[in-house]
């Protein structure tokens, strides 16, 4: 995530400690896995995390992973300063060594939006997730 992305967001103390953890990650985690890696800075409940997950999804510098029900940091600008449709991106999922790859392709975006307007659908996100094997796993 770039920091001038980060920057445009007033983070509250919570939500900065959750984004730390979540963008220091090789993979996604769970509101508990991130809730025992902030104890010793302070929070003890879920509830505080779960806040500041939906507010750093809101912003659109973290997404959840609904599948695997665990959340992962961005890894491309999103909303308007960005030119791109917030929430609109796609991951695929290793079934295997759980890597995640996140991708955002334009062309398909503008594919679904041509849907979504012909259909009189008005979507507030689009989140696909693609369950397979990564290249690496493909070949072990």
């Amino acid at each position: 995530m770039k920091a001038d992305t980060r920057a445009n967001h007033d983070l509250t103390r919570n939500q900065a400690l959750v984004f730390g953890v979540l963008e220091g990650s090789e993979a996604p985690l769970s509101a508990y896995s991130i809730l025992d890696q902030l104890r010793e800075d302070g929070l003890r409940a879920p509830l505080q995390v779960y806040r500041a997950l939906e507010k750093l999804v809101d912003f659109g510098l973290v997404h959840r992973l609904e599948s695997l029900n665990a959340f992962v940091a961005c890894n491309h600008p999103s909303g308007p300063e960005a030119g791109e449709s917030h929430g609109t991106v796609a991951f695929a999922i290793c079934e295997k060594c759980d890597n995640v790859a996140e991708f955002a392709d334009p062309d398909f975006v503008e594919r679904l939006r041509g849907w979504a307007k012909a259909e009189g659908f008005e979507p507030h996100s689009t989140i696909i997730e693609l369950r397979g094997l990564c290249e690496g796993c493909c070949v072990a």
